[in-house]
């Protein structure tokens, strides 16, 4: 049996088990098992991650078994396609390579922008959320791939640096605020021994004042620690209580002093709220006057009944005070006449676009038809408006 290269031909065996064909058939067996091998390590190339080394290793191999192959088939063609296949692989090496300068690359521009931002965050008061912002870095950072040995140890130093000094600051400015919390705490306790000591004083108005102006030093004397606080204020609050309850029960006596009044007042305010509506602004101005100096005579009524009061009354003078603030826009002249000029406008206006209508049905050009009948409803209706706003000046 013999086989023809591009080398020549050579002899590949001796067939003497059967007839020549089943001798070429053999023979021709191994070659489509070598092709076979081929078209197989030609698939993985092409359509896996095979590894470049792997892809040596399997090219070295058929290599070797086409060197002298007991096959007959076009060996030479196999070869070629074995050296593609090579080819292959190299590009796959150097695409590796390439895709790995280039992870390295972008892990070291990663890490610079971790540091960077570390190195922004050192300096930082937001300490929870910075303290919790820096441990997302370090897992960001884990999550990175390694460069060489300088590179990673640089950068991390910088990193740890940064975070080092993050810690420093924070643990002073706790170890302050620990100090800060101190002082506060000598400053409420004082505060609460001064409302203690006022907490049975029977001078309404003076502890009164004085309670305020302690409530007023508590709210800007800043927070003690939690327990120390919610306890300083307890005792702080329990003082407070207990003069304010025993200051409105004598109040409260005083205000049944004071129901005259009120019923005095309630009649007044019956008078006061004849006057509405105003029709005659100035006979209810005049009426208002009188009334606003009777209720002044009177003097206080009750606690719980002098908002009320008070508020109605309000009520009453509001609705005077609108009355004369109407009367000065309707007669205002400079008004009136800016109104007038409005209507003229659209009236102007209105015969404009009634003209444009006419020569545009004559026309038949039915978009501007449309355009000119928007605008005549929009102007009319705004006429309609303009009038009304100007008869407000007639009436």
């Amino acid at each position: 049996m013999f086989v023809r290269t591009a080398e020549g031909e050579r002899q590949i065996g001796s067939w003497a088990a059967g007839t020549p064909q089943e001798g070429l058939a053999f023979y021709q067996r191994k070659f489509d098992g070598l092709k076979a091998e081929i078209e197989l390590l030609e698939r993985r190339l092409n359509t896996t991650n095979l590894d470049a080394k792997d892809a040596d290793a399997s090219i070295t191999k058929l290599r070797e078994q086409l060197v002298e192959p007991h096959a007959i088939g076009d060996l030479d063609a196999l070869r070629g396609r074995l050296d593609k296949l090579h080819e292959i692989a190299e590009q796959r090496r150097a695409a590796k390579r390439e895709a790995r300068a280039k992870q390295q690359v972008e892990a070291a521009a990663h890490k610079e922008r971790i540091v960077t931002e570390a190195e922004g965050l050192a300096q930082s008061g937001e300490w929870k959320a910075t303290g919790e912002r820096l441990r997302a870095l370090v897992d960001e950072w884990k999550g990175v791939p390694r460069l060489d040995r300088k590179s990673d140890d640089e950068l991390w130093s910088r990193f740890s640096a940064a975070r080092s000094a993050f810690a420093k600051r924070r643990k002073a400015h706790f170890a302050q605020l620990d100090a800060e919390r101190e002082e506060v705490r000598a400053r409420k306790e004082s505060l609460v021994e001064e409302a203690e000591s006022l907490s049975d004083s029977t001078d309404w108005a003076s502890t009164a004042q004085r309670f305020r102006d302690l409530m007023k030093q508590w709210k800007t004397a800043g927070r003690a620690q939690r327990e120390v606080e919610d306890k300083l204020w307890e005792r702080f609050k329990s003082a407070q209580d207990t003069f304010f309850t025993a200051r409105n029960a004598d109040l409260d006596q005083r205000d049944a002093g004071f129901r005259e009044n009120q019923t005095r007042k309630e009649e007044l305010l019956v008078e006061a709220q004849k006057l509405l509506p105003v029709t005659d602004l100035k006979s209810a101005r005049h009426a208002l006057r009188g009334i606003q100096a009777r209720w002044e005579e009177i003097g206080p009524v009750p606690r719980d009944a002098k908002p009320r009061l008070e508020g109605a009354l309000r009520d009453v003078e509001r609705a005077v005070a609108d009355a004369e603030q109407a009367e000065w826009k309707r007669t205002n002249p400079e008004a009136k006449a800016r109104a007038e000029a409005t209507v003229r406008q659209l009236e102007s206006s209105i015969a404009k676009f009634e003209k444009e209508l006419e020569r545009a049905r004559a026309a038949g050009q039915q978009r501007k038809i449309d355009d000119a009948e928007a605008a005549l409803t929009a102007r009319h209706e705004w006429l309609a408006q303009a009038q009304a706003a100007l008869d407000e000046f007639t009436r």
